[in-house]
């Protein structure tokens, strides 16, 4: 099979239909043709053919397999001498898997699937081994482009809103299973467009790790922020005072509401909600605040821990000080909430992680796939054409 040529193709098509493996013979004659007409003009001389132009001469081959979506192939790689050495255009020097077949493996690691089980998967599809190495070679590519994205200058415009949030998975680390926080990190561009800024796998949420975060955003060009939407976390209200002195805290009332539910029985739930909402329902400070006391007055012997959460209501009603038309979005992290949702589909597939890079690794494809879909938005998230900004 080695030496075929294109003439004994009608033999092996018509073999596609009676033998198991006919299409990887039709790849095995069609590679062998193709690198047989490459090592021709290499050498610049046919077989036998006596040329005082020529520039080098075939010396045998050399056996060689590469895996395939239709299986291993064997091919005999010609081999030349006195002149530069000969390399296939079909596959890198050193390759021996099929680019697609990389591609699977990159694909099916987004969506989640443990290496173990990638490796059991192409083995199936191949019909052969795939080398720890070949594994590690997809992995180090995508490492390469999260590392171009987490990197990539925040200049270029002003940065009006953040808004922050964490997620937590776990994660092998020297041989222990320990809970990781996963940072994430969303930014809104003075045109109103929406953008992953950053994400980062860490021990906590202390102030030392978010403070890292902040500061490599700050060194990438992050500027102008005005606010900042987050929950009350003192590790992230600590990093914002140090970092963003000048921007405005919104905690987000989400997180506020499901704190507070957590101070009373089922029983009092519905109603500790009902009297939180006709709190929020005014578009005034005052009134908001107003409400907020009326409300404290009656849960006070009832739950005093409620009362003592409402003295902290003001800080859920920064946004009252923002254009009309972003209060809405800006008022909770519900963004954020939805997409570690959506990472959590993902990651409880692997249940966990062998490593923290492997944890970054899906994670920070999720949110450049995320991203992506973003730019791809015809219409702005955000109406910033009032905004003031």
């Amino acid at each position: 099979m080695a030496q075929s040529d294109i003439g004994n193709l009608d033999q092996v098509l018509l073999d596609v239909f009676k033998q198991e493996d006919g299409l990887k013979l039709v790849l095995q004659a069609l590679c062998q043709q193709l690198m047989s007409r490459e090592v021709q003009e290499h050498v610049g001389a046919g077989f036998h053919e006596r040329r005082d132009d020529r520039r080098g001469y075939r010396n045998g081959s050399k056996p060689r397999k590469l895996l395939t979506r239709v299986g291993e192939v064997e091919l005999e790689i010609p081999q030349v001498r006195d002149c530069e050495p000969y390399h296939p255009s079909l596959f890198n020097k050193w390759q021996r898997s099929e680019r697609a077949l990389l591609t699977a493996c990159a694909e099916m690691y987004f969506q989640g699937v443990s290496t173990r089980n990638v490796r059991k998967v192409l083995e199936t599809m191949c019909g052969g081994e795939i080398s720890s190495t070949t594994v590690s070679r997809v992995a180090s590519e995508l490492d390469e482009k999260l590392a171009q994205f987490r990197c990539r200058r925040l200049e270029h415009t002003a940065w009006s809103y953040l808004m922050i949030d964490a997620r937590y998975e776990k994660v092998r680390v020297e041989g222990k299973v320990i809970s990781q926080a996963v940072l994430v990190l969303v930014g809104f561009t003075e045109e109103g467009r929406r953008e992953i800024l950053h994400w980062a796998v860490a021990d906590s949420e202390s102030e030392q790790c978010w403070s890292e975060v902040f500061k490599s955003l700050k060194d990438r060009g992050l500027k102008e922020v005005k606010a900042v939407v987050s929950d009350a976390h003192r590790g992230i209200r600590a990093a914002l005072n140090r970092h963003f002195q000048g921007a405005m805290w919104q905690r987000c009332r989400v997180h506020y509401k499901r704190e507070m539910g957590k101070k009373v029985s089922y029983k009092q739930l519905k109603e500790l909600m009902a009297d939180l909402a006709s709190v929020y329902q005014p578009w005034e400070t005052s009134e908001c605040l107003r409400r907020g006391q009326e409300m404290a007055a009656k849960w006070s012997k009832r739950c005093p821990a409620v009362s003592t959460m409402l003295e902290e209501l003001e800080d859920t009603l920064t946004v009252l000080a923002l254009p009309e038309h972003h209060r809405r979005k800006l008022a909770s992290t519900n963004l954020l909430e939805n997409m570690m949702r959506r990472l959590k589909k993902r990651t409880r597939v692997v249940g966990i992680f062998p490593s923290r890079q492997s944890c970054d690794r899906l994670i920070g494809s999720q949110l450049i796939e995320l991203h992506e879909s973003w730019e791809a938005e015809e219409r702005n998230y955000m109406n910033m054409k009032y905004a003031g900004a």
